[in-house]
């Protein structure tokens, strides 16, 4: 049992959620059925308490510099106000976390200020490589997922709600605000009004937002978001509809399709790593012998999508066949409750990951039939 519970848990249980242990926290996995909140995010709109993640602040006059080089992307480049999807790894290339960084503005002149968000169960781990990976710069990381929640409205009517608790003459902050953007945005609720951090990102391939909102604060705002919803609008949502709406979505679940064993380019995430940014990072090295002996695209295995053409679903480890011979392993799989047919992300040697290949996966000793596609698996219109 994980001794880890967010500032909503009370919440969670007053709605009758059933819970699972998740990156050593006590998150709901459902609270009706998964089926159901999994469509209401693709109709209208789900809420999530996303409070298991973590949030780093990195401040100082060298804070650019240094997530350059503690992290495989270019954060130097980043606009105040943008989110950038990067990864933290190891110097053998191996992927600690993939996680989202947003530059915020800076209260002090000549100084730089991000936001670092770690996933739930490497949070702690981040936090402590960031710290390692400090010395010598001039630069302040300071952990503060302890005190931090995270709640995300995601579907097609999550600004239409939001709005609804932000004043009139502020509405522009969030119609205006662009996906992997973040802005303070003033919230009214509980008897006042809150600036809070509002960013465009999500997990489940619809348009949706994340507010990051101090614990104390957390409940009165998801019973506000909750309450300015009309009837039909929005449902809360567990982890098992975010797990099959990231699914759809072509969206890596750390654990699953990223580890410390796997590599970025393996990952499909090559253009992630910014092997030209000046200077050393942390796993350079390693990174680009790994790019140019082909990893992931010549030699090894690749991550890719399967659609399975008969009704039964490949599950994580299940392994796939070309053949009857194994060539690649299932890392994540299930129905799809959007497109009504199977799908799954698997690891496959390099020859059988061409589109349109035809491979079976062993479904308990029963060989299904799959072919490679494209991800992502869903798109929405926009």
């Amino acid at each position: 049992m994980s001794e880890n519970y967010t500032a909503l848990y009370e919440e969670h249980k007053k709605l009758g959620a059933s819970f699972t242990d998740f990156g050593g926290w006590q998150m709901p996995l459902k609270y009706s059925s998964e089926l159901a909140e999994h469509h209401a995010v693709r109709k209208s709109a789900g809420l999530f308490d996303l409070s298991h993640m973590g949030e780093v602040w990195v401040t100082g006059p060298e804070a650019a510099a240094f997530l350059d080089y503690a992290l495989v992307g270019k954060i130097s480049a980043m606009a105040i106000g943008k989110a950038k999807y990067s990864l933290i790894c190891q110097e053998d290339g191996g992927i600690i976390d993939d996680l989202i960084t947003y530059r915020r503005p800076s209260t002090a002149e000549g100084t730089d200020k991000f936001l670092v968000v770690p996933n739930a169960g490497n949070a702690a781990v981040v936090a402590a490589a960031l710290l390692e990976r400090a010395a010598g710069f001039d630069v302040v990381v300071e952990d503060a997922s302890a005190e931090t929640s995270l709640i995300a409205v995601q579907g097609p009517l999550a600004e239409a709600i939001l709005l609804r608790l932000v004043p009139a003459d502020q509405h522009a902050l969030v119609t205006e605000l662009k996906y992997y953007a973040a802005v303070d945005v003033p919230f009214t609720f509980d008897g006042g009004t809150q600036d809070l951090l509002l960013a465009r990102t999500g997990y489940t391939g619809e348009d949706g937002f994340e507010i990051f909102v101090a614990n104390d604060s957390a409940a009165a705002l998801w019973q506000a978001i909750a309450a300015s919803a009309n009837e039909g609008e929005l449902i809360p949502a567990g982890l098992a509809s975010r797990d099959s709406l990231r699914l759809e979505a072509g969206m890596p679940l750390y654990g699953n399709e990223l580890s410390r064993e796997g590599n970025p380019f393996a990952a499909g995430l090559g253009p992630v790593v910014a092997l030209s940014k000046e200077g050393d990072f942390v796993g350079k090295d390693a990174l680009a012998a790994l790019k140019a002996d082909g990893a992931g695209s010549t030699s090894g295995r690749k991550l890719v999508g399967l659609k399975g053409l008969g009704r039964r679903a490949g599950r994580g480890h299940y392994p796939v066949l070309k053949n009857g011979a194994v060539v690649g392993e299932v890392t994540s799989g299930q129905p799809s409750p959007t497109l009504g047919y199977p799908v799954a992300l698997a690891y496959v040697d390099v020859e059988h990951s061409e589109l349109g290949t035809a491979l079976d996966i062993d479904l308990r000793g029963k060989a299904e039939p799959f072919e490679v596609v494209a991800l992502p698996f869903y798109k929405r219109q926009k």
